[in-house]
């Protein structure tokens, strides 16, 4: 039936209250005859202003089987009785009495939701979190898998009321869930993800026969402000090894970036419903943690540049270097997927090594643990005009029809002679990533990047390894983007690229060879400037890199 639930809440009184708004001159009787008496008397003057009392509030809940919305992916919920309801599905759902997409959690990860019960979120906030919890595992956990789930909730005090791992199954869940109370203090964000590092996960004893190495993911559910600093505490938390994905409403955008340090781990809604439409995303980021999928399948030519110069100085330096070494683990190193270049820079650009240098993950990251620190002043600019004539060339082992990423890391300083250089690496099809920590020029820095998609402003060195999996899927969204077969320029020896369906082919002017390569020699025969038919390169990755190969070995000898 029907019962009254009650919560804090203020009630206001509109109530009219005298106050003194200072002394004027009046005149009072004396005990002298004929005379008067000055004086000063109080001029009071009224007003009415509203004041809170701090309350509890009673709500009647009835039930009513559909309250929940319990019909996903627009399907409409038909009430039968008190407490059963059947759902029509719109077509493609049917499969599922919730007209629910098919979810599951085929990862292995120790999962604990965090979510807001302050005073910010409402009453109703509160209990749309609950039902949107619910249906998630729901969707996501099977009868027979095993369960690694907690919730916390907080406002001004933190608490676990659903230990991680506590249900083993999720009808016990369910009821766990259910039994949750709104409370409705401050909204202290930054303490429960302090607090949640601390306690939200026990420790394996170093004594088990199995050690728990499941990856930590902590689910942040809010739609408030936090009135306390949250920078440090998510810092810490991910320091401990959590892996952060913050929920929460529109313009809360900023704060849940801030928290997950990465945009990609943020999940924002625009409406109450479209909370529980964003249930197939939350899975896949859920599972998405220990596995960054990099660029697995996907050919590219991608080039490090990095400031070596004083400004940044010898400490900071390696943690550039540590940056992209650990980068470079997320891309298969090979001749048909990807081929990496690394550039330092000072007052001049030096190629640690071209992109056909190494062809495999583990020579790579030798070479990088090798890298040496310069100390001179910087010049971005002469370090991007390098990358362009000397690292993404047919010559240096730059592949036709492969997407070219070069990513500048730097201070911001001696970016005052990039801009120019950046847009000829564009011009040439080449997409330049800036990422700039500390405080900087931004109007600069967006000339250099051509577009804030393409510039990440960190605050510290300490933080960058915050960034690297925003970074990385930008590069990979790079890698999946259509390709310009002509961009950069195939053709060397001033040769002209010509584009054609699927293909293209190269009109040399005193060389010959599909890519112009062969002078030709003094009293041949005159030939064609453009090639015949069958000089037309036809684009496969494999078969352009076996001649980038032949070429190279060819200039070798």
């Amino acid at each position: 039936g029907c019962k009254a639930e009650s919560h804090p809440c203020e009630r206001r009184t509109l109530e009219t209250v005298k106050e003194v708004a200072g002394n004027y001159v009046c005149w009072k009787g004396s005990k002298q005859p004929n005379a008067v008496q000055a004086s000063l008397c109080p001029f009071i003057r009224w007003k009415r202003v509203l004041i809170k009392h701090p309350s509890r509030c009673f709500r009647t809940v009835c039930p009513d089987p559909c309250d929940s919305q319990p019909c996903q992916n627009g399907g409409t919920c038909v009430p039968e009785g008190l407490d059963r309801y059947h759902c029509l599905c719109l077509l493609g759902y049917g499969g599922d009495v919730h007209c629910a997409a098919k979810l599951s959690l085929d990862c292995d990860v120790d999962l604990l939701f965090l979510m807001d019960s302050s005073a910010g979120v409402t009453l109703e906030g509160f209990l749309r979190f609950k039902a949107f919890l619910k249906r998630f595992l729901q969707a996501v956990v099977g009868q027979d898998s095993p369960m690694s789930v907690g919730v916390a909730q907080y406002d001004d005090h933190v608490r676990i009321p659903i230990e991680l791992g506590q249900h083993k199954d999720a009808f016990s869940l369910m009821k766990s869930i259910d039994a949750l109370n709104f409370s409705g203090g401050r909204t202290l964000t930054g303490r429960a993800l302090q607090y949640l590092a601390q306690h939200g996960f026990r420790s394996t004893p170093v004594f088990a026969d199995l050690q728990d190495d499941l990856p930590r993911v902590v689910v942040l559910l809010t739609d408030s402000k936090s009135q306390d600093s949250v920078a440090e505490a998510a810092k810490y938390a991910k320091n401990q090894n959590l892996f952060l994905i913050g929920i929460g409403s529109s313009f809360l955008r900023a704060e849940l970036t801030m928290v997950t340090g990465n945009p990609q781990q943020t999940i924002v809604y625009s409406d109450p419903q479209d909370l529980f439409n964003r249930m197939p995303e939350l899975q896949r980021k859920i599972c998405s943690v220990g596995n960054p999928e990099g660029c697995q399948a996907q050919s590219l030519d991608l080039a490090f540049a990095v400031d070596a110069s004083s400004g940044v100085g010898l400490e900071n330096f390696l943690r550039l270097r540590h940056f992209v070494r650990s980068s470079c683990l997320h891309f298969v190193i090979n001749r048909d997927v990807t081929q990496i270049a690394l550039v330092i820079y000072g007052s001049k650009a030096h190629t640690v090594f071209a992109l056909d240098t190494h062809t495999s993950n583990s020579a790579l990251l030798q070479a990088i643990d090798q890298v040496p620190f310069l100390g001179d002043s910087a010049s971005a600019g002469s370090a991007l005009q390098h990358v362009y004539s000397d690292v993404m060339t047919v010559q240096k082992g730059a592949r036709p029809g492969v997407n070219k990423v070069v990513v500048l890391l730097t201070n911001g300083g001696g970016m005052q002679d990039a801009a120019a250089p950046a847009q000829q690496l564009r011009h040439n099809g080449i997409l330049v990533f800036v990422v700039v920590i500390g405080d900087t020029e931004r109007d600069t820095l967006l000339r250099v990047a051509g577009s804030p998609t393409y510039l990440v402003h960190i605050s510290s060195y300490e933080d960058l390894q915050y960034y690297q999996g925003l970074i990385i899927e930008r590069i990979c969204e790079e890698a999946r983007s259509p390709v310009n077969l002509c961009k950069p320029n195939p053709c060397m020896n001033q040769g002209v690229c010509i584009l054609g369906p699927g293909s293209y082919r190269c009109q040399c002017h005193g060389w010959e060879g599909p890519h112009c390569e062969t002078r030709v020699v003094r009293g041949d025969s005159p030939r064609s400037p453009a090639l015949p038919p069958r000089s037309h390169v036809q684009w496969s990755p494999r078969g352009l890199q076996h001649f980038t190969r032949a070429l190279q070995h060819s200039k070798r000898q």
